[in-house]
């Protein structure tokens, strides 16, 4: 049952805007200023494939900007069609780890200790279902874990 459905809670949507701009390989944030991280995932990815060799640049040089430089990210490598220990993007070397965090999650590490999580929403899911799974990441209370947001928000099978 998501938040909504309970009587009394009021949704916390995102501004059309963000609805009308989210497309595959979209990164949403909610990037606080604060020392409290309440919620479980910093924010949310869709990338276009699983080819993490052509998907994560862009990533992280957007997350580049609003964070500073990267320096590590953990996927699951079963998730992925390749994993190479490392990447140059933009002229920084970023370590890939293989961790069994699960296909849903990507750990990004900022720094040597400071870490982010962020939802992966499959390639391939609709569009209406992504930005529904996106939205309910970014939420600033949410507590549910990743697996969990994706199982409400299954992508449509192809047809």
């Amino acid at each position: 049952m998501a938040d909504s459905d309970i009587p009394g809670t009021p949704p916390l949507l995102l501004p059309d805007e963000i609805h009308q701009a989210i497309r595959p390989g979209t990164a949403l944030l909610r990037l606080e200023t604060t020392q409290s991280r309440e919620g479980l995932l910093d924010g949310a990815w869709w990338p276009r494939t699983r080819e993490i060799e052509t998907e994560l640049p862009a990533l992280i040089s957007t997350l580049t900007e609003h964070l500073g430089p990267i320096t590590r990210v953990g996927v699951d490598a079963s998730a992925w069609n390749a994993l190479p220990a490392r990447l140059v993007i933009d002229g920084q070397v970023v370590h890939l780890d293989s961790d069994p965090v699960g296909d849903d999650t990507v750990l990004i590490t900022r720094g040597h200790n400071d870490h982010f999580a962020l939802l992966v929403v499959p390639p391939g899911t609709t569009a209406d279902a992504a930005r529904e799974a996106m939205a309910r990441a970014v939420r600033a209370d949410n507590i549910t874990q990743a697996a969990q947001i994706l199982i409400a928000t299954p992508p449509e099978p192809a047809r």
